[in-house]
């Protein structure tokens, strides 16, 4: 892996599987979720602490993060592996959330926020009780190496762990520290495990162990490691023994350990190695695992397909309803049959138009004075039928969503937060009463337009165009019931006006335009249900994307990394 930083192929692939990962919606609480959000969390992570940033700075110093469980002495080992008091022990040590990176003066610049863990703050300032890493300077530290202090991996803090956590999966060598009555601890396993799982660079340390345990511990350790993967990672002891005046432990105690650390950092074919091994099983565990989270979310488009389908269906059923609602005359009852039959008078309508014009103008054609005429009556009485009717449908309609998404734990989970969606939108009495009247006006219009020619007929002037309006309306109410009806003096009329075909073509132009508003006024009523989630597609999208570049990571991975290492 020449040059100082990695080809540009795994950087653009590995860049693309950060976005990919970092963006990925897993809102919906389907089985497993809860993993892969935190798998989610782990990659974006370490693809920011770690892969990217050593991607991108290859002759970086190299950082060796010191892990381990509470009271395995890790702060007193840094200290005696620098050679001086850098970090703090103590009794607080298990709350603390102050990591300590040491490094020589003049590898200041590569631990600067926009290098790497860039979410972690810096500070300065010598203490345990601020969430930041505190870089700490030594020329007792070698350049090109930096040793960092982490929480405990088993603190009783969850925020410790998880810095924790973090910090070791930033590392290019983890120096895991247990002691005699720690070794065997199962959280520590855990990490290792996971150490091996990545190859990552590790090196343990044997702590605290009296002379007389060592060689049962020892030997009981190294079977431990190898059997759990880590047969090649070197081991190293510490024996129990006093400190001196500073805190520290004596030197020849810890030799061997800065002897180690001292000739990876003076040989850099030898430092490579260590980055290029650690890096090669960061890139490969996250491109295994963004297939793991990818696969995540076929749980989420399968919810998502089904509570879509359950929410198109309710609203197609609605319009449906309200379709036929609207032509069947349905509405034509109560206040609506009643203002129309008032204004048809007897039965006699076209008689009366016929016989005495002027006086049947004068009756149902008062708007130059602004008196209320019978046809706006019916008009305002057709309106609130409709309003009525979609209000109805409306709530039915939101309640059934809600039911039915709410059934399921994952609608359960998405509809707990929210509040009012067993219920139409707030607004939406005002916005159907807007478009039914809308609606109205468009209707008058058509009326207009196609009666312009007509306009001087003793039955046009009688009526004026609200009434030939209100007399389209009711027919158009009543287009599919059987036999005559109520509707049947207004369709004589508007025969007698327009012919029996215009008429034909004007009632089925203005229920489409009915239907078409009301399909657009639901619409907005799904789109709110609708945008609770993502939608099916674009779950689909995004995951094709995570796959896509995860696949081109790993040919980059092979090309970049294993043809470099077999050739070095």
């Amino acid at each position: 892996m020449p040059g100082d930083h990695a080809p540009a192929e795994l950087l653009a692939a590995m860049s693309s599987v950060l976005l990919n990962v970092r963006d990925l919606p897993l809102r919906l609480d389907t089985p497993g979720v809860d993993e892969a959000r935190r798998t989610q969390a782990a990659l974006t992570d370490q693809l920011s602490d770690y892969v990217l940033p050593r991607l991108v700075q290859l002759d970086a110093p190299l950082l060796v993060v010191v892990g381990g469980s509470t009271g395995a002495g890790k702060s007193t080992l840094v200290n005696s592996l620098v050679g001086e008091q850098v970090t703090e022990s103590g009794v607080l040590r298990p709350t603390t959330r102050s990591p300590v990176l040491v490094h020589h003066p003049d590898d200041a610049e590569w631990f600067r926020p926009d290098r790497i863990l860039p979410d972690l703050p810096r500070t300065f300032a010598v203490g345990n009780d601020s969430y930041a890493l505190r870089l700490a300077s030594s020329t007792k530290i070698p350049p090109g190496l930096a040793i960092l202090d982490a929480p405990d991996v088993d603190s009783i803090d969850q925020g410790n762990r998880d810095l924790a956590a973090q910090l070791l999966a930033a590392a290019d060598l983890w120096l895991f520290v247990t002691s005699a009555a720690r070794y065997a601890d199962q959280v520590p396993w855990d990490y290792l495990r996971q150490a091996a799982e990545r190859s990552t660079s590790v090196a343990v340390v044997l702590d605290r162990t009296s002379d007389e345990a060592v060689s049962e511990v020892r030997g009981h350790l190294a079977r431990m490691m190898t059997s759990r993967g880590l047969s090649d990672s070197p081991l190293f002891t510490v024996s129990e023994s006093g400190l001196d005046a500073e805190g520290l432990l004596p030197p020849d105690t810890v030799a061997p350990i800065v002897g180690w650390l001292h000739d990876l950092a003076a040989d850099p074919k030898a430092r490579q190695m260590v980055v290029r091994r650690t890096l090669d099983g960061a890139v490969r565990h996250v491109v295994m695992r963004a297939h793991d989270v990818a696969d995540a979310l076929d749980a989420q488009i399968e919810v998502a397909e089904s509570f879509y389908r359950e929410a198109e269906t309710v609203q197609r059923k609605a319009l449906d309803e309200i379709s036929t609602r609207t032509s069947d005359g349905t509405l034509l009852r109560g206040e609506v049959l009643a203002s129309w039959q008032e204004f048809v008078g007897t039965g006699e309508l076209l008689k009366s138009v016929e016989e005495k014009v002027s006086r049947i103008r004068d009756r149902f054609v008062d708007g130059m004075t602004g008196k209320r005429t019978r046809a706006a009556e019916v008009l305002e009485a057709i309106e609130t039928g409709i309003h009525m009717l979609l209000v109805e449908h409306a709530e039915s309609a939101a309640e059934q969503i809600s039911r039915a998404w709410t059934s399921t734990r994952p609608g359960r989970h998405l509809l707990d937060s929210q509040r009012g969606f067993d219920r139409a939108s707030q607004d939406f009495r005002v916005r159907a009463e807007r478009m039914v009247h809308d609606w109205r006006q468009s209707v008058l219009d058509l009326v207009r337009v196609e009666g312009a020619d007509k306009r001087m007929t003793a039955r046009f002037l009688a009526f004026g165009v609200n009434g030939i309006g209100v007399a389209l309306m009711v027919t158009m109410l009543a287009r599919t019931s059987d036999g005559p009806g109520a509707a049947a003096p207004g369709r004589k009329l508007l025969d007698a006006i327009f012919g029996e075909a215009a008429v034909d073509d004007m009632i089925e132009r203005a229920h489409a335009d009915l239907d078409s508003r009301v399909a657009a006024l639901f619409e907005a009523e799904l789109t709110r249900f609708n945008a609770l989630l993502d939608s099916p597609e674009t779950l689909k999208t995004v995951q094709a994307g995570l796959r896509e570049s995860a696949r081109r990571a790993e040919y980059a991975r092979h090309a970049d990394f294993l043809d470099t290492e077999t050739t070095s």
